[in-house]
C-alpha cells in the first residue's frame, strides 16, 4: 500500500495536464507523430555506428615487470604483517626473511592468476567475435 506522501505526489501528478510540444531547429512547432519520425532515424544511425562495450575491461597479456611491481606494493604491506604476526618471538631480520620467502611464492603466483586471466580473456574474445560478425 502506497504511503501518504506518495499518494500524494501521485494526486499531484493527476492534476496537472501535461502536453509535449516538439519544437524543430527554426523554433516551428511540430506534431508529436512528425517529431518520432525525425527523432528515430537519428537515434538508430548513432547506434549503428558505435558500438559501446560496457563494463569490459581490457585485459594485458602477463608480464613480470607487471607482477615486480605489484609485489613491490605487497611487499611492505607483508612486512608489516609477519612483523605483527611474529612480534614476540623473532627478530627483524627473521621477519624480513618470512616476507622475502613469502614473495618467493606470492610473484609466480600472481604472474600465473595473470596468464589464467589473460586466456579466459582471449576465449571469451574468441567467441564473441563469430557472434559480431554476423
Amino acid at each position: 500500500m502506497p504511503s501518504k506522501k506518495q499518494r500524494r505526489r501521485q494526486q499531484k501528478l493527476k492534476r496537472h495536464q501535461w502536453e509535449e510540444v516538439y519544437v524543430d531547429q527554426d523554433g516551428n512547432e511540430l506534431d508529436p507523430d512528425e517529431a518520432e519520425q525525425l527523432v528515430k532515424p537519428a537515434k538508430a544511425t548513432r547506434a549503428k555506428s558505435q558500438p559501446v562495450e560496457r563494463g569490459r575491461r581490457v585485459v594485458e597479456p602477463p608480464s613480470w615487470r607487471r607482477t615486480f611491481k605489484r609485489g613491490a606494493l605487497f611487499f611492505p604491506l607483508m612486512l608489516i604483517v609477519v612483523f605483527f604476526v611474529n612480534s614476540g618471538g623473532s627478530t627483524t631480520t627473521q621477519s624480513i626473511v618470512s616476507t622475502v620467502t613469502l614473495m618467493a611464492f606470492f610473484l609466480p603466483f600472481s604472474y600465473f592468476m595473470d596468464s589464467i586471466v589473460w586466456r579466459s580473456y582471449q576465449r571469451r574474445q574468441a567467441k564473441s567475435e563469430p557472434a559480431k560478425k554476423r
